[in-house]
């Protein structure tokens, strides 16, 4: 066994330079039969636990090391210094060794980053106890000053660091075949010599082999986005950099035995053993002679009596089964000992919502708690549901609980915030989480790398299938086009091989989106600490690893739906109205299940997507339970098993109920005897076979993971337990293998009942105070185009008007007024939020009479001129009764004389006149003095809406498709939000807008293609032409008229997006391939669907048709007409001569419109 042992190395976490995986380091070094092995990444501890963890899974002794940044003051961040930095490895000898490393790291980022993370050498002596140091590469500080001939200077370096670290400094020797490096080895041969110091070899090693030195090269160009065929690019120079054998160190240090012996030395000296397994509670501020014990008692009885009392089903309910499950409850929390645990979530979620801050149900099993409710924890009884405490804590599986927060997005920062105060800056932090270079993104960093071309790589990164789990090789499987790249293009197989090496490092360390961990003493206790890019706290172990080392993990989600339902009843109190109780609302509602049963479910929270909206038009919710089953439901497994189709025959009485076992029926009642949650499994197991609660859930985890052996166990004491119970072997197999099937598609009900109850609060709202939610709702997705569109259009459905912005009348948000949805100003592009505040304010002392009184009443400089010109476009400054043309001519003027008012009144200067008595004169309205523009008519209306289309990003007044409103159903054309439900390569007509216009040249044959934005009333696609169906398109697309296009759906969707991880649903993009274009005017002339004039009852006499008939001549065409009369409640159809054929379009439904009256 060879007694060397590695002690500089750079793993994945030293991002974008080291390329060596945690996993395979440790098992090189076990395979080469060394001992230990060392992490020492540059200027960071982020793979420190894992790789401890690692290292004791591959019985090697782990050696925790950083080789940081020195410099001459980790404060200086100006002067020219500033930025010379050198290298040292410092590596932990015990527990106190590592806690100074985990310090010097922490304030390394904390107080001394400037472009690296950096420590000084007052920082090195005040953390020095424990550290063994050396000298590092030729990047250290004693190598520099021997390659700059200054070997007094080296002398004196090597005295100061042998003085830091006593009889732990040693001079580090490498070979690497770099010319700076022999100059180093032969001066720190001297320097030892003549100090008596100590000397060691390593190799500082960056990957594993030999062969994946251009891998790594690739990873620096990729770090420092340079390309590999650049001069200038950073380079090792070398290809020595690799996790070389004892035997090959031996090698080169043969002559050097000392050298090679030291680092087993070294290795033997190091004994670090972190400290993993314990739980570190923040420190809960208790009353004067509480303990945690009995304060959580307190809370949670209180609680509870105080829910009971409110409860909207109070006449109905037995208080003793609650008491009794809650004590059943505390008992469990007190004994685990989690009662801090929950003192502290109460604490934070109970400050939330009495500073106004909304907050989830709950989400996850914490919904199963009748404690969690008690305290106000959960908003959910979880007894009416069956939602089981064993699901989220179990006595017989001891785990930390896990209790996700979902507050308002807008506010949630304030409850961070809070948790600062109250447990002190220094023991907050955020998480860290590490991004990986993923198939899709590793090829495209590679292809740039390469130098290939942008085109080029994105073609082939498009090959790689969307999937979070795809790989390089899956990829190459999966998809023969890109296989068959890789063995016909040498630059393609070399891409592809380099990218294959890099796949699954770590990329980039950013801030976790929801973790927060709170400790009980300074942070930098317990782990390395890193200052994100907003400037917060972030711990440098991730998610998992933090919770290791004893910290305790909360997470804070933003939900955007929490806002919406807040907007909404803040909306509703505006009006003058009370707001529902949403606490204690019964979940009983006829009108809100009528609303799901509908479908009608835009903006409802989980139920809007269009596969959902088919299933629940199918299953026609009646109750809560209906809901929740259906949240579990939707989704993969359980649709493609066929299961949702069953439930829904079962629920209507197509099917018999049937249940496994007939004591099963009270447990799978509420699903029509389908299996549908993970507390089913549980119950079944506790029912049939005389489990405990606890014990069932060991079984559904076991089912849940699939393992055969365990499953086999589980089934001898199941098949045992049933058969006490009287059910023979044959029938508990069966109810086995049942529950083993669902296993694999059932949804926790807690959390499906806790987001259920989100849903239906929207639901609610939406069926009783309409406009209210529809204004919360387009607040909501103010910044998002597309959903605005389709909002808008959702409430020009139900009836409700969406009126244009106003200065005088808009709030910043969509405000609800006299049963319309006024527009917010904050849905105009261009204006800002301080010019709305100025707007704001500034109207507290009265509505704006004129375009100059609103300029002399606001600051100019917030409310610019660029503000001013977007308002009017966006129709903002209609309320003055002036035409939008006159106002934007007249503009320069009116901003030239406010500012020169303004400035009068600041100088202060009294003129004669002024001494007069003052008749103040009224404000003159619209411009707001007389002036030659006042009188411009109006632009005409393809100008308007050009105008509003550029301040709202839509049209908003009108459409220039919607006179065709009546043509696009009688030619029974598809819409864009349709087309998002059709299959690749479905072919569809639909009439569009084209509202951008991108042409590229083919690199084969030179030839003109495009990439076309459409819109129509519901929403935008992208719509690619090739090149024949382009040549034939070009002009039409080019004319800005309203088109019919013919196309089909493109293939290449991204499926992965359908709803995001909270079941906020995300906009999938649209993308069709033209066929052809012709103008909508046109199209509507070449149909040959008849068209149907409506004749009502009072337009039945002689002059009313000949009027009908003198219009339907002056339209004369080749489309049939037919007349429709209603009297007495009978149809009457009428087939119309052909001398009445006509050309439809927008002017002849104007003129029948006016005829009809």
């Amino acid at each position: 066994m060879s007694d060397f042992v590695h002690l500089h190395c750079h793993t994945e976490y030293s991002l974008l330079d080291g390329a060596i995986r945690v996993k395979d380091l440790c098992s090189r070094a076990k395979d080469f039969g060394m001992p230990a092995c060392a992490i020492t990444d540059h200027g960071n501890l982020f793979g420190a636990a894992k790789f401890f963890l690692t290292c004791k899974d591959f019985g090697i002794k782990p050696i925790i090391g950083c080789e940081v940044y020195v410099c001459h003051d980790h404060l200086d961040k100006t002067s020219e210094l500033a930025r010379k930095r050198n290298h040292l490895i410092l590596l932990s000898e015990n527990i106190e060794g590592y806690h100074n490393l985990v310090k010097l790291v922490s304030r390394s980022y904390l107080e001394g980053f400037h472009y690296k993370p950096r420590v000084d050498k007052a920082m090195l002596r005040q953390y020095s106890e424990g550290l063994i140091c050396l000298s590092a590469c030729i990047a250290g500080e004693i190598p520099r000053a021997l390659n700059a001939g200054d070997m007094d200077g080296a002398i004196a370096l090597a005295r100061e660091y042998a003085d830091i670290y006593p009889d732990r400094f040693y001079l580090e020797l490498q070979s690497n075949s770099l010319p700076e490096q022999e100059i180093a080895n032969k001066g720190l041969l001297e320097i030892a010599d003549h100090l008596k110091l100590p000397i060691v070899a390593t190799n500082d090693c960056h990957y594993l082999e030999e062969k994946d030195a251009d891998a790594q090269e690739v990873l620096l160009c990729i770090q420092t986005q340079t390309t590999m065929d650049d001069p200038k690019r950073m380079r090792f120079g070398t290809h020595d950099l690799y996790y070389k054998s004892g035997e090959e160190m031996e090698a080169v240090f043969g002559h050097l035995p000392q050298s090679l012996s030291n680092t087993a030395e070294i290795a033997e000296r190091c004994n670090v053993e972190l400290d993993m397994g314990h739980h570190y509670f923040p420190v809960y501020k208790l009353p004067e002679g509480a303990s945690l014990d009995s304060e959580f008692r307190r809370l949670a009885e209180e609680g509870l009596e105080r829910r009971l009392e409110k409860h909207p089903n109070r006449a109905n309910i037995d208080p003793q089964a609650y008491r009794d499950r809650l004590q059943y409850e505390l008992k469990v929390i007190l004994d685990m000992g989690f009662p801090g645990y929950f003192l502290i979530v109460q604490e934070f979620i109970n400050w939330a919502k009495d500073h106004g801050i909304p907050v989830g149900p709950g989400r996850g099993s914490a919904a199963g708690s009748l404690v969690a409710w008690s305290l106000r924890i959960t908003n959910l009884d979880p007894l009416p549901y069956n939602l089981l405490f064993e699901r989220f804590l179990n006595a017989e599986r001891v785990s930390l609980p896990d209790i996700d927060v979902d507050f308002c997005e807008r506010r949630r920062t304030e409850v961070i915030q809070h948790m600062v105060d109250t447990y002190g800056k220094d023991s907050v932090a955020q998480i860290t989480t590490f991004g990986t270079m993923k198939a899709k993104g590793v090829v495209r960093d590679v292809g740039r790398a390469l130098g290939m071309s942008f085109a080029e790589t994105d073609r082939i990164a498009k090959l790689v299938p969307d999937d979070l789990k795809m790989t390089i090789n899956k990829a190459l499987e999966a998809e023969p086009d890109l296989q068959n790249l890789y063995d016909t293009d040498p630059q393609v197989k070399k891409l592809l091989d380099t990218a294959r090496r890099l796949e699954g490092l770590s990329r980039h360390a950013s801030t976790h989106a929801a973790g927060l961990v709170v400790s009980p003493r300074p942070m930098d206790e317990f782990l390395p600490l890193y200052t994100g890019k907003r400037g917060e706290l972030v711990t440098q172990f991730d998610g998992p690893m933090t919770e290791k080392s004893g910290l305790v993990k909360f997470d804070f989600l933003g939900l955007k739906t929490m806002t919406l339902i807040q907007d909404t009843l803040d909306n509703i109190t505006l009006q003058g109205k009370t707001p529902p109780d949403l606490d204690n609302l019964p979940l009983t509602d006829a009108a809100t299940y009528d609303l799901y049963a509908r479908g009608d479910t835009d903006g409802i929270f989980q139920v809007e997507s269009s596969g959902m909206r088919q299933y629940l038009r199918m299953l026609k919710p009646s109750c809560f339970e209906d809901v929740i089953a259906m949240l579990a439901l939707y989704r993969p497994g359980p649709l493609g098993s066929g299961m949702v189709d069953e439930f829904i025959k079962r629920k209507h009485g197509q099917v018999p109920v049937v249940y496994p076992h007939e004591s099963l029926s009270d447990c799978l009642r509420d699903t029509y005897g389908v299996i549908v949650y993970q507390e089913q499994v549980m119950q079944i197991a506790q029912i049939i076979a005389s489990y405990t609660l606890g014990g069932a859930d060991l079984l559904r985890r076991a089912m849940g993971k699939k393992k055969p052996e365990a499953m086999a166990k589980e089934r001898v004491k199941f098949v045992e337990g049933a058969q006490k119970n009287g059910v023979d072997k044959a029938k508990a197999d069966e109810i086995f293998d049942l529950m083993e099937k669902f296993a694999e598609y059932g949804f926790n009900k807690s959390h499906s009942a806790a987001y259920a109850q989100i849903s239906y609060f929207t639901a609610y709202l939406k069926v009783h105070h309409t406009v209210e939610f529809m204004a919360a709702l387009l607040t909501s997705e103010m910044s998002n185009q597309e959903k605005l569109l389709k909002y808008i259009s959702c409430c020009k459905d139900m009836g409700i008007d969406v009126v244009q912005p106003s200065v005088n009348a808009s709030q910043r948000s969509f405000s609800a007024r006299e049963g319309k949805v006024v527009f917010g100003l904050g849905g105009i592009k261009n204006v800002g939020d301080s010019a709305i505040t100025e707007i704001m304010d500034a109207r507290k002392d009265g509505e704006y009479v004129s375009l100059f009184d609103m300029c002399c009443r606001v600051d100019l400089r917030k409310v610019t001129k660029r503000v001013l010109e977007a308002l009017i476009k966006g129709g903002a400054c209609d309320c003055f009764g002036v035409s939008r043309a006159a106002l934007l001519a007249a503009l320069d003027t009116v901003v030239t004389r406010a500012q020169k008012k303004a400035k009068e009144k600041n100088s202060n200067q009294i003129s004669l006149l002024a001494m007069a008595p003052q008749v103040e004169a009224k404000p003159q309205p619209g411009i707001g003095f007389d002036c030659p523009e006042s009188g411009i008519p109006e632009m005409d209306e393809d100008q308007r809406l050009k105008n509003e289309k550029e301040a709202l990003g839509f049209f908003l007044t009108s459409h220039p498709l919607q006179p065709f409103s009546r043509e696009m159903r009688r030619l029974r054309l598809t819409t864009l939000e349709d087309a998002r439900d059709l299959y690749p390569k479905a072919e569809l007509s639909t009439a569009v807008l084209v509202v951008s216009l991108k042409e590229v040249i083919t690199k084969s044959k030179g030839e003109r293609m495009a990439f076309v934005g459409v819109e129509d009333l519901t929403g935008h696609a992208e719509v690619t032409f090739f090149p024949r169906a382009y040549a034939e398109a070009r002009e039409l697309l080019k004319s800005e008229q309203p088109l019919c296009l013919r196309a089909t759906v493109d293939s290449q969707v991204d499926e992965s997006r359908d709803s995001d991880e909270d079941g906020e649903e995300t906009s999938r993009e649209v993308k069709l391939l033209g066929q052809s274009v012709t103008l909508l005017s046109e199209a509507c002339g070449q149909s040959d669907t008849p068209i149907c004039v409506q004749i009502p009852a009072h337009r039945l006499g002689e002059e009313d048709i000949l009027a009908l008939k003198a219009i339907l001549e002056a339209h004369p065409g080749n489309v049939e007409a037919e007349a429709m009369v209603l009297l007495d409640g009978v149809r009457c159809h009428l087939t119309l001569g052909p001398q009445f054929r006509v050309s439809p379009g927008p002017e002849l439904d104007r003129a029948l419109a006016a005829w009809a009256g």
